[in-house]
């Protein structure tokens, strides 16, 4: 991110991924009106979480994009109703109850030493052979762990043994992300 989101358009963001939400379940795509702030017509990657009850419901996103970051959400946060192989597609009684996440990421970047690794300030990112696997910097913090235990769940994520991180042939990248939700902005 070239420079932080301001509050208000946080909130546009917010509205942008409930209106792609709704729009999906209820008519299976979704239309968002062309922005016009800079900031928001910035190629970055993001990530869109659903809760409901406090419950994960969705997460996906991505680390680059070449589209506009008002766009990006919106697609994200269509896929992450419907598109997360953990949980079932939204459907219309799930619209009454679930909260957003945003997180606009910063690029990866590849570390030698996990000692770069900040818990609280950065996400990982974990690829070995075919294998990836991704946590954002709110997993760490929510579930309290240290660097080794998020490395370990990283690992998890990927579909690898919990100490592949260890080995010379996993390559490990960090990120870091600007957080806002309907709970917190």
């Amino acid at each position: 991110m070239q420079s932080e989101l301001n509050s208000q358009e946080k909130q546009v963001l917010l509205a942008i991924a409930r209106q792609a939400i709704i729009q999906g379940v209820e008519n299976g795509e979704e239309y968002i009106e062309p922005r016009e702030e800079k900031r928001l017509n910035q190629r970055n990657g993001c990530f869109v979480t659903i809760k409901q009850d406090g419950q994960l419901r969705g997460c996906i996103g991505n680390f680059q994009s070449e589209l506009p970051l008002f766009r990006e959400v919106a697609q994200m946060a269509l896929a992450s109703s419907s598109k997360d192989p953990r949980f079932y597609p939204m459907k219309q009684s799930d619209l009454d109850n679930f909260t957003l996440e945003i997180s606009v990421l910063s690029p990866l970047q590849k570390i030698e030493e996990i000692s770069e690794i900040k818990v609280g300030k950065h996400g990982i990112y974990i690829e070995k052979s075919f294998h990836r696997g991704v946590l954002l910097p709110q997993v760490a913090t929510e579930h309290n762990w240290d660097r080794n235990t998020f490395l370990q769940q990283t690992c998890v994520k990927a579909g690898i043994p919990t100490n592949a991180w260890e080995t010379e042939d996993t390559e490990i990248y960090v990120f870091s992300a600007q957080i806002f939700g309907e709970d917190n902005q």
